[in-house]
């Protein structure tokens, strides 16, 4: 007499293995946690940097912005400041601390129903992946509905305020979601965190006809993965230590709740030798070190490297060895979650092409581009804090050659140094 447990059943009736336990209600405590935990870091960040101050109760409408710019979404600057005067703005930024929260939380709770399984079939994955797409679409369109809103724009005293008052003018600036590029591009970031989180992870199934990849390719994406981790919290340490000795704490708090990886991402290709360009004017500011800041304030377009940051503080020489010791682990990591029977200079090869696509990632994602003026009665942009510009932006061709040399550099060496452990595919 045979016992036949309820999972043996439900194999049988499908002919396969029992499928994991993911239907409606697990993908909306996915979509939902990470929504929350996007939410809650967007409004401490913005509290921290005195977004509470925010007029007409537009808090809450920002805090659903910032959401809807983490996840890829369009978010649309507007002015009306009548008839007699003119408002522009522009902002292309994301708030990858953000970002990074609920991509983490939605890639767990994505992987988290297929762990202890070694093969799973394409239509169960993309059975479990629709659900959560389509909770997130529906998601996208209440995020893009709700982060609508306008403020005045005080003129202060003096010319600026008389001149105002003379000609009645009153002028206000808001924003708004453009519905259609949010949901195509929020869609995209997830598919993005989906694919990568299967390629990350070690015991997430793949479907038959996949597992031939993944020898090669997910010892390098969790490498990377480890690695630009791994400068958030090494960028985190250093900015609580500054916070603890220098003050700021909020200004510190805001940094690391909202674009923590904003900044720590591009000091990582600059350690590697890239370039990048940028340039502050007005009220603007960055959330950077000083010298970061004193080089891109300037009348013109100015040049970020190494060098120019040198004759500020030459203490920055040191991210060429901090990137150094990063980048060797990285490609220790990844010789030592690759089979055994892999040549360092597979390793070499391997690390080039990951982190290549890496500091295309970061290229990608942390440009920066704000803008905003006031002109009255056909005067250009007034100053009084009424106008600015703040952009950053890399050259990517350098970028990406230097990525390859110190990806085939590293990716040796840390093969090299992975022989003297035991790994997979090795008999004891």
């Amino acid at each position: 007499m045979s016992v036949t447990s309820p999972s043996g059943r439900a194999a049988a009736r499908t002919g396969g293995p029992a499928l994991a336990p993911h239907g409606w209600v697990r993908a909306c405590v996915t979509v939902l946690a990470g929504l929350v935990v996007m939410g809650a870091l967007a409004a401490l960040g913005l509290w921290a940097a005195g977004g509470s101050a925010i007029p007409e109760g537009g808090f809450p409408r920002v805090v659903v912005a910032v959401v809807v710019v983490a996840v890829g979404g369009s978010v649309r600057l507007a002015g009306d400041a009548g008839a007699s005067a003119g408002a522009r703005a522009g902002l292309t930024v994301m708030p990858l601390s953000v970002t990074l929260s609920g991509a983490l939380v939605i890639a767990t709770g994505f992987l988290r129903p297929l762990r202890h399984r070694a093969v799973a079939g394409g239509r169960e994955l993309a059975g479990w992946a629709g659900r959560i797409a389509v909770l997130w679409l529906v998601a996208l369109v209440g995020l893009a509905l709700v982060a609508r809103q306008t403020f005045a724009v005080p003129l202060g005293t003096g010319t600026i305020g008389d001149i105002g008052s003379l000609f009645g003018i009153s002028p206000r600036i808001g924003f708004t979601t453009d519905l259609w590029p949010t949901v195509l591009f929020g869609l995209l970031w997830l598919a993005g965190v989906l694919v990568l989180a299967l390629l990350v992870s070690r015991g997430a199934p793949l479907p038959a006809r996949l597992l031939r990849f993944q020898d090669s390719v997910r010892p390098a994406a969790f490498a990377m993965v480890a690695l630009l981790l791994a400068c958030v919290a090494l960028g985190a340490v250093v900015a609580l230590v500054v916070a603890a000795t220098r003050g700021h704490p909020a200004e510190t708090f805001a940094l690391i709740l909202l674009g923590l990886p904003n900044l720590v991402w591009p000091v990582l290709t600059l350690g590697m030798g890239a370039t990048w360009h940028g340039r502050v004017d007005g009220p603007f500011g960055l959330p950077m070190p000083h010298p970061l800041d004193e080089v891109l304030r300037t009348p013109y377009l100015s040049t970020l490297n190494l060098r120019t940051l040198a004759r500020y503080d030459g203490r920055v020489w040191w991210l060429v060895a901090v990137d150094a010791v990063l980048l060797i682990t990285a490609g220790f990591v990844l010789a030592v979650r690759s089979p055994a029977s892999v040549r360092p200079w597979r390793h070499a090869v391997h690390m080039a092409v990951a982190l290549i696509a890496a500091v295309l990632a970061v290229c990608l994602l942390c440009r920066v581009s704000a803008h905003y003026g006031l002109s009255l009665i056909g005067v250009g942009d007034l100053g009084g804090g009424l106008s600015g510009v703040l952009f950053l932006r890399p050259r990517p061709g350098t970028a990406l050659g230097l990525a390859m040399v110190w990806g085939l550099a590293t990716g040796f060496v840390g093969g090299l140094l992975a022989q003297r452990v035991r790994r997979r595919g090795e008999v004891p």
